[in-house]
């Protein structure tokens, strides 16, 4: 099968935990069982540009129980499991295309290589495969009709095409679901990010200061849990409403230059760039530790700021790289500035990937279905489809909730009654 992964030989241990996390994804399991029976999916050629874990694997399955062929490569350079990618090609036939740690050239060439399958549908995580399919590979773009976005920043890209109308097909905005950007997002981010930090470094987060730049749904979640954890917690903002919900919610408010001293543990999730600059990193503690968990790295400013300003680069361990300054300290950069929840952990749990990707596979099925009906533009997913994701859920936990009575649907869709 045409693949690149690491080694083939890591299949077995790849499998064993492909299958453990399919046990805590019980709505995408439901999901592909269906697919399965309908092949809605049947013949569609697929290119995915994803994370490639353990929980997206069983994504995979899904949509190959659907009929679907598939094609999947990362959508980050450090995000790979090489024994997921590895089972992935071995046990469940998908042409697989990355590897833990590849460099730039690797990363882009692997992106060329599941576009080299001439898919009709594309599956992105940060929209670097529609990037390239608009820019470098336009000769793909006859073949695809459809395709689909999972995160903030993917959209943000996404919606600038549209705007400017070079958009060449529909997008469905699965992030914009709320069983994914509020659970993913909060529940998700909120846990693995500070798993991964301390996963790189063993640092104790009680009594620790923690910034968070940005408190958007991955803002909140990292804050709860960074809280929780016994830290004490300080958020950066731009927007004046979310500073405000942020010192309601109990946390202190300042910019990154007021932050900057203060800080034992930083944290960028705002999917901008540049938020951590040279002037912020020259007024850090000795000490501090800088990570990201938005998309790109582009949140720190690395090559013109941190790396120039290093006078010696320390590789500390697994993940932990120390720049000591001109002033004699020391900053820690976790995972290349890369995503630290996937770089030095294993990313969200799999029950909360379970809504996640369940909107993927649902999403999916949804805009090829009305693919004929849709403009060149992003979409936002229907509320039906989060509102029946979110039903499984709560059934799959043991949850019931109340149903409107006849009465109640009457009152709620008249204006004749009031107090």
């Amino acid at each position: 099968m045409d693949c690149h992964v690491k080694d083939m030989g890591l299949a077995a241990k790849g499998k064993m935990r492909i299958e453990w996390a399919g046990r805590h994804m019980p709505v995408l399991k439901a999901i592909g069982e269906r697919f399965e029976k309908e092949k809605p999916l049947k013949g569609l050629k697929v290119a995915a540009c994803l994370h490639v874990t353990t929980e997206t694997a069983n994504l995979m399955k899904a949509l190959s129980m659907g009929g679907a062929e598939i094609a999947l490569c990362a959508s980050n350079p450090l995000s790979t499991q090489d024994d997921v990618a590895a089972s992935l090609v071995k046990d469940y036939g998908i042409k697989t295309f990355c590897i833990k740690g590849e460099d730039n050239d690797t990363y882009y060439s692997h992106i060329e290589s599941v576009l080299n399958t001439k898919p009709m549908v594309t599956m992105d995580d940060g929209a670097d495969l529609v990037s390239m399919a608009h820019g470098k590979r336009k000769d793909v773009l006859e073949s695809i009709i459809a395709g689909t976005e999972e995160t903030t920043t993917g959209v943000i890209r996404l919606e600038a095409m549209a705007k400017e109308k070079v958009l060449k097909y529909p997008i469905l905005a699965v992030n914009e679901a709320m069983t994914k950007h509020f659970f993913d997002n909060r529940y998700g981010t909120g846990q693995s990010t500070l798993d991964g930090v301390i996963r790189a470094t063993n640092i104790l987060i009680a009594g620790s200061t923690v910034v968070i730049a940005g408190y958007g749904w991955c803002g909140k979640g990292v804050a709860m849990r960074a809280r929780g954890l016994g830290g004490h917690v300080i958020v950066t903002e731009i927007n004046p409403v979310k500073a405000i919900e942020a010192i309601m919610d109990g946390f202190e408010v300042m910019p990154m230059a007021e932050a900057a001293p203060k800080g034992d543990l930083f944290i960028t999730v705002t999917g901008n760039k540049n938020v951590i600059r040279r002037e912020h990193f020259i007024r850090m503690k000795d000490g501090a530790v800088v990570a990201n968990s938005g998309h790109f790295n582009c949140e720190l400013e690395l090559e013109e700021g941190l790396y120039k300003m290093a006078e010696e680069r320390i590789a500390v361990r697994d993940f932990v790289e120390g720049f000591r300054l001109s002033n004699g300290k020391t900053i820690y950069l976790l995972a290349d500035g890369r995503l630290v929840n996937l770089s030095a952990a294993e990313g969200h749990p799999a029950m909360v990937m379970d809504m996640s990707f369940a909107n993927q596979a649902l999403g999916l099925e949804w805009i090829l279905k009305h693919k004929d009906k849709l403009e060149k533009k992003v979409y936002v997913i229907p509320e039906e489809v989060d509102r029946m994701i979110a039903s499984i859920k709560l059934g799959t936990m043991g949850y019931a909730i109340d149903e409107l009575t006849e009465e109640q649907k009457k009152y709620l869709a008249s204006w004749q009654e009031g107090t």
